[in-house]
């Protein structure tokens, strides 16, 4: 047992901001290739679809390295490991913009790694942030995670749109070069972060006493070899979805994310071009538009469904699910109403509100999920909502999107409208979970105060 050592020091803001940023600079890595797709489908003449697939390479190398990076996640140091992640998966963004116009493999495959980046940084940095933060306050700091992903997405699509525009047949490469001085500061910064004692907040949150416990000795990554690493981490993998799995919670609520993020990645990746398609905008105009969308409505609403996460979890049944489903049955339905034949300035005033919604949902969810899963798991419990938002919920949705609005020949708003209905299906999913979150809960505080107690009784 790894000895610890207790710092009577109140945790404050910084690394619910320093852990945001990690995600921020992720989305704008993804999304810099999503403003600059003219470009990038001119200069390797490439088709729409060919360019779906760019947007979801990523996602290969995300699902098969989510879980092992989960699993070192929870034995070794998260901030040293998000540090690292950071530092490489900046660089190899970088090495985009020196492909030659001639090898659009050599970008997908280039495009491919960079899913490590989010696989090894999403489960680490969600697990810290309960380990920073108690019950009361993980919505707030879910919240501000949130808000800076949709921060990132909309600098993404500027930088992107920005770049190929004013620097002609230069200006995508450029883009790809402007995260690499961001990406190590903010590898330095997780490098300084304090590691916690897992369970640290859950363990306040019972004793009333709002200290931080950190580990006196660093644990090695491989304690006995690299080859008795990686057998020990297959056995140790199974056990560990095995738990996960066993949790009701988790089970109704992978499978709403699923479906919900299928059609959120979905209308993110495909909406400008619905823009410019059916309102004939240009791709700058397409995706400032889009940009402003994420960040106006995308922001309030994540700072609201923080507040209510935290404000609510004590006043209904499993509020923390129900808020979260109430949230995708609105926007679900607004956004079908946007899609309906009508001017631009109705649909888009809409779709602000529908994707306000949908941002509301967010906080609430990942905390609901950080209080059902026992903290020593919470990496593999965020791999596994990882490997079923990214892989299940999104890995075919800019094809399948993109081959269906084919199929009408280029009508967007239509397949839009036949996706659609699937919010609502994991919305179902989301409210069966209500029945089980506040027992999964109150398994974990168990747990907690039997360790008290055995603990006083040792020390008697």
């Amino acid at each position: 047992m790894n000895k610890v050592v207790t710092e009577n020091k109140r945790i404050g803001n910084w690394p619910m901001w320093v852990l945001g940023f990690a995600v921020m600079l992720d989305a704008l890595d993804q999304y810099i290739i999503r403003g600059d797709s003219d470009q990038i489908r001119s200069a390797f003449h490439v088709s729409d679809f060919q360019i779906g697939i760019l947007f979801s390479a990523f996602i290969v190398v995300n699902g098969v390295a989510t879980m092992p990076a989960s699993y070192v996640g929870d034995r070794w140091s998260r901030s040293r490991i998000m540090a690292i992640t950071i530092a490489v998966w900046s660089i190899l963004s970088a090495l985009g913009g020196l492909v030659p116009t001639g090898d659009f493999l050599l970008l997908l495959g280039l495009r491919a790694t960079l899913g490590f980046g989010q696989a090894v940084s999403d489960p680490a940095g969600s697990s810290l942030l309960a380990d920073y933060y108690g019950i009361e306050k993980r919505g707030r700091a879910y919240s501000i995670q949130q808000c800076l992903l949709y921060v990132g997405l909309g600098l993404g699509l500027g930088v992107g749109a920005f770049f190929g525009t004013h620097f002609g047949n230069l200006g995508w490469r450029m883009a790809f070069f402007v995260s690499i001085i961001p990406g190590f500061l903010e590898a330095y910064f997780c490098m300084k972060l304090i590691e916690p004692r897992r369970g640290s907040a859950d363990l306040a949150h019972v004793t009333g006493n709002e200290v931080l416990e950190t580990p006196i000795q660093k644990q090695p990554i491989f304690p006995n070899g690299v080859g008795r690493f990686f057998l020990d981490m297959i056995d140790g993998l199974k056990k560990d979805v095995v738990t996960i799995v066993r949790i009701p919670t988790m089970r109704y609520a992978l499978v709403g994310v699923s479906t919900i993020l299928f059609v959120v990645t979905a209308v993110s990746t495909w909406m400008p071009t619905l823009y410019q398609h059916d309102f004939h905008m240009s791709e700058t105009a397409a995706n400032t538009a889009f940009g402003a969308l994420v960040v106006l409505a995308g922001i309030p609403g994540t700072i609201v469904g923080g507040i209510m996460a935290d404000k609510w979890v004590n006043r209904f049944l499993g509020a923390r699910v129900v808020i979260p489903g109430i949230c995708i049955v609105i926007s679900g339905s607004l956004f079908m109403a946007s899609f309906l034949p009508m001017p631009f300035i109705p649909s888009y005033a809409i779709q602000v509100f529908a994707f306000l919604a949908a941002a509301a949902s967010v906080p609430a969810l990942r905390a609901g999920l950080s209080d059902a899963v026992p903290s020593h798991l919470r990496g593999t419990g965020f791999g596994a909502f990882n490997i079923a938002s990214i892989v299940f919920g999104s890995a075919l949705a800019p094809i399948a999107t993109s081959a269906l609005a084919t199929h009408f020949h280029g009508n967007y708003r239509v397949a839009f409208l036949i996706l659609m209905p699937l919010t609502l299906i994991g919305s179902l999913f989301l409210f069966r979970a209500r029945k089980h979150i506040e027992a999964d809960t109150a398994k974990i505080f168990a747990a907690f105060v039997k360790a008290l107690q055995e603990s006083d009784q040792t020390v008697t």
